[in-house]
């Protein structure tokens, strides 16, 4: 963010998790921004996710590629409308392996190509309990892409939801990549800050972008 005394740092909170910090600049985030609300209208589009015990997500949630639903996968929206999924477009998984390549700052991604996003909205009030991204079979890192309102994320350990954990602030256009042996960690926002998206931007509220590659052939559905 412009006028900060001290410039924030690309920072490993754990091993194979790493925050890389106004990685996606002005521009490209207006494009996914749009990009977003395009993949939000019907059909198979913004739903809001209800679990098996009855609640309900506060995050609202659309998917592309395969279409998460708790907790597995399927081609069609089998808990909103029952359209096809959108297709994952080709720039949206090359936007994945540039962001592992940022984030462990090696040679390029080069392992199977990122064919899952899931597109989260928050508005001010939303929240995302501590949970593990655990119904994909590839062991691929998570990439998390933050546009909007900047959030407290939660990053935890890989066995319980509890502590340890730090808290990292996710501004726009950061980047948070995790694997390796953090790829199972529990995460969660338990707070997104109103107010705090660029001006230029035009967005009220959050969205966070995130890709995964699936590794799991054709689900049903």
């Amino acid at each position: 963010m412009d006028g900060e005394l001290f410039p924030r740092e690309r920072t490993e909170i754990a091993p194979g998790a790493v925050h890389v910090p106004d990685w996606l600049p002005p521009g490209r985030q207006r494009e996914l921004l749009d990009a977003c609300r395009a993949w939000a209208r019907p059909p198979a589009g913004l739903r809001t996710v209800r679990t098996p015990g009855g609640g309900t997500m506060t995050a609202r949630q659309v998917c592309l590629g395969l279409h998460w639903y708790p907790y597995g996968y399927a081609r069609t929206a089998v808990d909103g409308d029952g359209a096809p999924v959108k297709p994952m477009p080709g720039w949206l998984a090359e936007l994945g392996r540039e962001a592992v390549t940022a984030a462990y700052e090696s040679a390029p991604y080069d392992a199977a190509p990122y064919d899952i996003a899931l597109i989260n909205f928050y508005d001010g009030d939303a929240r995302m309990g501590m949970h593990r991204d655990a119904e994909e079979k590839s062991g691929a890192p998570v990439v998390s892409v933050s546009l909007g309102d900047a959030c407290v994320f939660r990053f935890g350990n890989t066995a319980s939801r509890g502590r340890p954990y730090q808290d990292v602030l996710l501004r726009s256009g950061d980047l948070f990549v995790f694997g390796g042996p953090a790829r199972l960690a529990y995460h969660g926002v338990p707070k997104v800050l109103p107010g705090t998206a660029p001006p230029g931007l035009g967005l009220t509220g959050r969205l966070n972008i995130t890709l995964r590659v699936g590794g799991l052939g054709t689900p049903p559905g």
